[in-house]
């Protein structure tokens, strides 16, 4: 077993990363539980599986990726304000930049998926530095 005093601390990226692979992980197992265990519905089920992740995410966010005191009634209004201002330019620009730029060297069936993933990127980077700056300063 590893001692957490040998553990190289990570910088803050890294950390938000882990974070968010742990609220996904989270988030899936907690749905997908609902839907085929419980006979959740889908609406149910996604609801709860991602209310639950983000709530993780925040206080994982808070406490490991940026250390930071910020109370609960200030920094959870201003998280997910941050998360919805993030998707919504994040996935809007990505749509306009395969519209705009590489749609011509893609198969029309790939243009959604190219913005997906162009968008996620875009997502993570900034709701990382909206967090960082904005959520846990």
């Amino acid at each position: 077993m590893i001692e957490v005093k040998y553990l190289k601390p990570t910088n803050s990226f890294i950390r938000f990363a882990m974070v968010g692979v742990a609220n996904t992980v989270a988030g899936l197992l907690i749905m997908l539980s609902l839907l085929n265990l419980f006979n959740a519905s889908y609406w149910i089920s996604t609801f709860i599986g991602n209310t639950a992740g983000a709530v993780l995410s925040f206080y994982l966010n808070r406490t490991f990726t940026f250390r930071s005191k910020v109370r609960f009634t200030k920094g959870a209004p201003r998280f997910v304000l941050v998360i919805l201002v993030c998707y919504i330019f994040s996935y809007w620009i990505s749509g306009k930049v395969v519209a705009l730029g590489i749609a011509s060297f893609l198969p029309a069936g790939l243009h959604n998926d190219a913005a997906v993933l162009i968008g996620s990127v875009i997502y993570t980077i900034s709701n990382y530095f909206g967090q960082k700056l904005f959520v846990f300063k």
